[in-house]
């Protein structure tokens, strides 16, 4: 990790470093800099999530930016997605996302998207940082005359939704489709609800009225069982549980189980497959997706490659080979055919179209995987010391291992955006994996707590 990027972009409290205006002016700088490639006008596409400190951002990035001679485009409340998608469609030389994702409100971050709609590799972040910390773009003041302007984009948020909507085969409906959508008072609040009744279902929006302050507050694809208990009032035939910045989402079906980014991925790889429209016949995951998925998807003649976790890095293995079809267990799902990153609404949208095709309810397409038992805790920390090197986690790491004995895995990792240890035990026995993955917890908050 950079000393200002995490694995998705660069995060922190609201107001501390390195979410100051302070800072965040020198980010805008570098990245105008940075992208400044090619000739003629440059221009930054910004958007946001809905939180109150998203303003003091917005105007500490346009200022920077408008400092080295290029234009910003205001998008205004959009999903990150979105952004990704405006970034290609209106030839910006980059785009940025102010936003925190599923994180609670205190917290802000900062996420770039090249002129591709693709985030930035590790090179280039490094690159941003360097021209931070050497006060080298301090030199490069452009005169009066060539600072930049700031535009806002009005029809940005009808933009994604007919591109978004286009995801969907011409003539397919939604009527018919009772659908629960929990926006949790982010970024999709507007677009979610509007594609959906535009696509001909009936909608019954939750958490839509975002005050700046409530974004993710006991609601969104954190806590799935909010969407569960209003699709089970309404008798809906699925529930849609998006994030804060709409990259990401959790279903729950009609019995009210819920389903999370392996479901998802085995559901619709499954199809692609059937279609003939996955590529290599092989999926992406990452670490921390279930064994269930590799048996689900082995069973249809289908590889599962696995990646470190975060969304980029999932996305750059399938770059890389040429896959379309990639996600993580948390509900980023890349549908590559579609968009350059993550996307909660069109992700859904494809679950939809699948069960209008195929005239099953959801809680019979997930049927084709089965779960093994998965424990997840986080147990937060005051450093980072490597796991590896503190006797008494690596201890019971082992001891952990050796009871499963080839039956299960055992994952510690740290998170890329919170300082949090995550520790990740599966196996075949529900209460032996309980068992084992608060014996390591109990370990890391003693000796890193």
């Amino acid at each position: 990790m950079g000393k200002l990027f995490g694995t998705d972009g660069v995060r922190g409290v609201a107001n501390e470093e390195p979410m100051t205006p302070e800072t965040v002016v020198k980010l805008g700088r570098a990245a105008a800099y940075l992208f400044k490639t090619r000739a003629g006008r440059h221009k930054i596409v910004i958007g946001k999530d809905t939180r109150l400190h998203g303003y003091m951002l917005e105007c500490a990035l346009t200022s920077g930016i408008c400092s080295m001679g290029v234009d910003v485009l205001l998008v205004g409340p959009l999903p990150t997605p979105g952004i990704a998608f405006l970034t290609r469609s209106l030839r910006a030389d980059a785009g940025i996302v102010i936003s925190a994702s599923h994180n609670p409100f205190q917290d802000n971050g900062i996420k770039f998207f090249s002129v591709e709609g693709l985030k930035l590799p590790d090179e280039m972040e490094a690159r941003i940082e360097e021209l931070i910390e050497s006060r080298e773009i301090e030199r490069l003041r452009p005169l009066a005359a060539e600072i930049g302007k700031a535009y806002r984009v009005n029809d940005a948020a009808g933009r994604y939704v007919e591109f978004v909507k286009g995801t969907v085969p011409k003539g397919r409906s939604f009527q018919g489709l009772k659908v629960v959508v929990d926006c949790a008072h982010g970024a999709t609040y507007k677009v979610a609800p509007t594609i959906l009744r535009e696509l001909g279902a009936t909608v019954i929006p939750l958490n839509i009225q975002p005050n700046g302050v409530n974004i993710n507050d006991g609601c969104g694809s954190l806590y799935p069982g909010t969407v569960r208990e209003a699709v089970l009032k309404h008798k809906a035939d699925v529930g849609i549980s998006h994030d804060g910045d709409g990259d990401r989402v959790i279903l729950v079906d009609e019995t009210g189980s819920v389903l999370d980014g392996d479901h998802i991925l085995a559901i619709c790889a499954r199809d692609l497959k059937g279609r003939g429209l996955l590529r290599s016949d092989t999926v992406v995951a990452t670490v921390m997706s279930n064994v269930g998925l590799d048996l689900c998807l082995k069973e249809a003649g289908i590889a599962v490659v696995r990646a470190p976790v975060g969304d980029r890095y999932v996305l750059e293995e399938m770059l890389r080979h040429g896959y379309n079809l990639g996600g993580e267990q948390s509900g980023h799902i890349v549908f590559l055919d579609h968009n350059t990153t993550g996307d909660g609404v069109v992700t859904a949208l494809q679950l939809l179209s699948l069960m209008v095709t195929t005239q099953e309810p959801l809680s019979r397409l997930r049927r084709c995987m089965t779960v093994y038992p998965q424990v997840l805790i986080n147990v937060r920390v005051t450093e980072r010391q490597d796991l590896g090197s503190v006797p008494a986690v690596r201890g019971a790491i082992a001891r952990a291992e050796a009871q499963l004995d080839g039956s299960g895995r055992v994952l510690v990792r740290y998170s890329g955006t919170e300082p949090v240890a995550r520790v990740m035990v599966e196996g075949r026995d529900a209460e032996q994996v309980g068992l084992l993955a608060r014996s390591i917890a109990q370990v890391i908050e003693k000796e890193l707590g």
